[in-house]
């Protein structure tokens, strides 16, 4: 079916909102064709924006990537869909290298079908640090290795997109010399100082995994991978915005020091998303929802129980930052950190027709994915 959705603002390439139809052709966006037949959809008062994509998040509804099963990708997948997250990349945790094997060969013989589209994956350990481990398995964690994760991404058929590292740890040098042409190596779990992540980001580091957590904290004196980040003027960061994670000034000033082209939002959200309250797993660690906040049982944050169109909301409604400035780092950035622009991420002739439509609340009234509608219009 081809659409032509009128009345709406659209949020077009150059991150503003503007009044105009667009036109979906064979599932994809196309330019004004009068010659052939579209379903109108008025969507007046409603924004259009692109769906989202969500490059670090490890399941919901009761359920977790780490699973390594094809049914339990497409109920996280189907789900993340039906919040207007088109496009997910989910994150794998600290595990031995026989499961994650199993992992990746689930991801790789995901067909896909339904659900959003599953763009890559996110590898969130095993090489971090012992002290700043966060939620990850203690017993997993190891030195980088480039052969252990050359061997991963082939059994993943080469869908990793990211991996994380601690540039402090033995072998961490050679490994980011090694590999940093073939995927995005992100700063994460880590305890380096400013000089050594600084020097970590000018030898091939771009990405920063969750930054202010896990990592050392600002300080006027030792200021840490934060400034050091911020110093380079180009790596980007990627940014839990659920209003457990960060307070909402320290999102305003990390808009200040990188600015909105470098800044990525993600949810970090664990398989206690969609659920009621109680006590769910994360990387086979216990962990107690209550509300926006998932908690190790001595405190710790694990993970968010928030998705990334609940971060969306928070931001805007709650933290002052601009919608087209939320949208620009839900949607546009991540599809650019790991390389998908050129089919996702902002509503161009060409490009996939995976799109939402949001009232003044930021409520999802509309998801068209891939051309289907998958969440008809409601006000």
């Amino acid at each position: 079916m081809n659409y032509r959705l009128t009345g709406g603002m659209v949020f077009g390439p150059d991150c503003v909102f503007r009044k105009t139809d667009v036109y979906i052709k064979d599932g994809r966006i196309a330019e004004n064709a009068p010659d052939t037949d579209f379903e109108d959809i008025d969507i007046s008062n409603l924004k259009l924006i692109p769906g989202l994509t969500d490059i670090h998040f490890h399941g919901c509804k009761g359920h977790d990537f780490c699973e390594g099963e094809e049914a339990v990708i497409r109920i996280i997948a189907e789900y993340e869909e039906s919040q207007g997250i088109t496009q997910i990349c989910p994150a794998t945790m600290t595990f031995p290298e026989e499961k994650l094997l199993r992992i990746m060969e689930a991801a790789k013989s995901y067909s896909g079908q339904s659900g959003a589209a599953l763009v890559g994956i996110n590898m969130e350990g095993p090489f971090i640090s012992y002290e700043k481990r966060g939620a990850q398995n203690p017993d997993y964690i190891m030195n980088p290795d480039a052969a252990m994760f050359r061997r991963l991404q082939e059994a993943s058929g080469n869908r990793i997109r990211l991996v994380a590292l601690a540039p402090e740890t033995e072998g961490a040098e050679g490994f980011i010399n090694e590999l940093k042409d073939e995927v995005v190596i992100s700063f994460a779990h880590s305890t380096a100082d400013y000089d050594c992540a600084k020097k970590a980001f000018e030898s091939g580091v771009r990405h920063m995994t969750h930054i202010h957590n896990a990592m050392a904290p600002m300080n006027h004196r030792s200021p840490g991978p934060v400034f050091a980040a911020a110093d380079t003027g180009y790596v980007e960061a990627e940014m839990i915005c659920d209003g457990v994670h960060i307070h909402p000034s320290v999102v305003r000033a990390t808009f200040k020091l990188f600015g909105d082209d470098r800044i990525i939002f993600i949810s970090d959200s664990m398989e206690a998303v969609g659920m009621p309250d109680g006590e769910y797993e994360l990387g086979g660690i216990p962990v107690i929802k209550k509300g926006l906040c998932a908690t190790q049982k001595n405190g710790t944050i694990a993970g968010s129980a928030a998705n990334l169109m609940d971060c969306v909301r928070t931001a805007v409604l709650e933290m002052g930052i601009p919608l087209e400035t939320a949208v620009k780092c839900a949607a546009v950035n991540p599809a650019r950190s790991i390389g998908i622009y050129d089919s996702y991420g902002s509503i161009e002739a060409g490009k996939k027709a995976s799109l939402i439509a949001l009232d003044d609340e930021l409520r999802v009234c509309l998801v068209i994915n891939r051309g289907e509608i998958v969440l008809p219009l409601s006000r």
